[in-house]
């Protein structure tokens, strides 16, 4: 029998337009939009600022664009940027199963060698419905596994997902790109050690795992060889790097009828998606949450690993991007200013004295464990000075499949992050109508455009 590798690769190579149902193109369509839109919100609220100066020394006359630039630069130098930017500001999807930030990890392989193959539209759409596929099936294999070791499961399996990627738009045999995903095992990493120091490392990991997918990629066309028992083996990457049991064969499981880029939650709110349901929960909270006496909310264990522990940290985040990981400050935020959105997560806004006080009132209780975290119900009660409780409940997060983004709400915060800007438009029409361009260089164009008003971009 062949591994585990050979037989995703042989189906990522196999697959063409006209084999992939609309709905599946139509929803990649979505996420590769919402990508887009995040990349040149990052760049118009200064993100990435590391990745794009260190990506100059791989500046090249026959290069590639990252999304917003100006320059030429190599194809993993792009795809590093483009992964950074749209994880910049953690307002990137989801996929429940294997709580990994798919797009950021998918788009901007595809984006950058496809600008290098000369790809249509068609065929960058069809690489995106792979790395999708890709990121979420690893991933889910071994559902939190990678987090219960302290690894962010985007950054390992993330590069695989831009290796099949590039392997797929460079036109290589199956042999070839099972070497390129062997390779990346050996490139995947990322700690969550930044969960306890308010360092933003997290941003980092999408482009990197994008960056080492398409260098694993270039090194097995150049000959490298890799295991093709990466995923399965003894010494393999669920065996090495997860801390729960994982089913590898489940990774090939119904390829090409069960679709898993339908299955990945687009964000409303700009923060760590396991929060997300607790906020939710509020919406509809009564009263002056200056009367509030103490906040219960009910949370998923792996979720209260990430998002409310260490309490004393979470109560009084040491970053903006702190706070987008802590459930205590951020329901404190919502019940204060009533909305949580880009503007909640400032230097200025984690120094609030009244936002902190109310974090400390939140009293995390867990609850059932028996569905992913990311697709757990919300349940908050709050008791009120005046003896009044108050109960919310939500079945699950708005934007999850079971509660998803409208086209027209999408089209919203993609016009939204692109500033309101007169192009954005034109971009949102171009990348929706994607398998009708015969390059990707207009999203470029736009997109630079775009951006160009606002900073000197790369």
């Amino acid at each position: 029998m062949t591994s585990v590798s050979e037989r995703l690769c042989s189906w990522a190579l196999g697959l063409s337009l006209n084999n992939i149902p609309t709905p599946v193109l139509h929803a990649a369509k979505r996420h590769m939009l919402d990508g887009i839109g995040l990349a040149i919100a990052a760049r118009r609220f200064g993100e990435a600022k590391a990745a794009i100066s260190m990506s100059r020394g791989w500046a090249v006359t026959s290069g590639v664009r990252a999304l917003g630039g100006q320059g030429l630069l190599a194809p993993g130098a792009a795809a590093l940027v483009d992964g950074v930017l749209v994880h910049a500001l953690d307002f990137d999807d989801t996929h429940a199963g294997g709580l990994v930030h798919a797009t950021a990890v998918s788009l901007p392989a595809t984006l950058a060698v496809g600008q290098r193959e000369k790809s249509t539209g068609g065929e960058a759409l069809v690489a995106m419905v792979i790395g999708l596929e890709t990121v979420c099936r690893i991933a889910s294999a071994s559902s939190h596994g990678f987090h219960a070791r302290g690894l962010h499961a985007t950054s390992i399996c993330g590069t695989f997902s831009s290796a099949l990627v590039d392997s797929r738009l460079s036109v290589v045999s199956v042999q070839t790109a099972t070497s390129a995903l062997g390779i990346a095992g050996s490139l995947s990493s990322g700690l969550l050690e930044f969960l306890d120091t308010g360092s933003d490392t997290k941003t980092l990991h999408p482009g990197m795992a994008s960056m080492n997918g398409v260098l694993a990629a270039d090194l097995a066309r150049a000959g490298g060889n890799g295991p093709a028992s990466v995923l399965e083996g003894r010494r393999g990457i669920f065996a090495a790097l997860s801390a729960r049991d994982a089913d590898p064969e489940s990774i090939v499981v119904d390829l090409g009828e069960r679709w898993e880029c339908t299955q990945i939650s687009i964000k409303p709110i700009p923060a760590c998606q396991l929060l997300h349901v607790t906020l939710d929960a509020i919406d509809e909270a009564p009263g002056d949450w200056r009367d509030i006496v103490e906040i219960e909310a009910v949370v998923h264990p792996d979720s209260a690993d990430v998002v409310c522990e260490p309490r004393d940290s979470k109560n009084q985040p040491k970053s903006p991007y702190d706070a987008k990981f802590s459930l205590p400050w951020s329901v404190a935020a919502k019940l204060i200013d009533g909305q949580v959105s880009i503007d909640t997560y400032t230097q200025a806004g984690i120094l609030r004295q009244e936002v902190v006080d109310l974090a400390a009132k939140v009293r995390i209780v867990a609850g059932p464990s028996d569905v992913p975290a990311a697709n757990a119900p919300g349940l908050v009660r709050i008791r009120y000075a005046s003896g009044v409780e108050w109960e919310g409940r939500v079945a699950g997060s708005r934007g999850t499949p079971q509660n998803p983004l409208s086209d027209a709400d999408l089209e919203a915060k993609f016009l939204a992050n692109c500033g309101s800007h007169p192009m954005g438009k034109e971009l949102l029409d171009a990348v929706m109508t994607i398998e009708d361009l015969a390059s990707l260089d207009v999203v470029h164009e736009i997109a630079a455009a775009i951006v160009q008003q606002e900073e000197v971009a790369l």
